[in-house]
């Protein structure tokens, strides 16, 4: 049987070529973490915001990462899984550590102390995972 991915749209195609630029993984892995659950939410994903918003014009790839940080560490908890997999990716479009820890200190006033250090917490164990690697 041919999945959706395997069969995809252009902006399936796009999207997973994108996601694969930022992340440095695996497209097919990263919607088939989602069939067991919601098939169709992985390729939407790749067709929406990495199809779609990623390639838009307008900002770089490193603004892009930058937003995505501060949208997901003002999340909460609730953001802290994607927080995780940005720093990781803006670390790779030229945002330094200094940056990102800048960037969650700033939401300290915003977002609250508490969503602030618990995504230093969650930028402490990405630099840790990296420097692991």
């Amino acid at each position: 049987m041919t999945s959706k991915f395997e069969n995809g749209s252009t902006r399936l195609q796009a999207g997973a070529k994108k996601f694969e630029e930022v992340t440095g993984g695996s497209a097919a892995a990263f919607v088939e973490s989602f069939n067991d659950v919601a098939p169709d939410f992985g390729p939407y994903i790749l067709e929406w915001e990495f199809g779609d918003l990623y390639n838009r014009p307008g900002l770089d790839l490193r603004t892009r990462e930058i937003v995505i940080i501060a949208s997901c560490a003002t999340l909460g908890s609730v953001g802290f899984g994607a927080l995780k997999m940005h720093i990781a990716c803006a670390l790779k479009a030229g945002v330094t550590r200094q940056e990102i820890v800048e960037i969650l200190m700033q939401l300290s006033f915003s977002a609250g102390l508490p969503t602030a250090i618990g995504a230093l917490g969650v930028a402490r164990e990405a630099f840790n995972e990296i420097d692991a690697a």
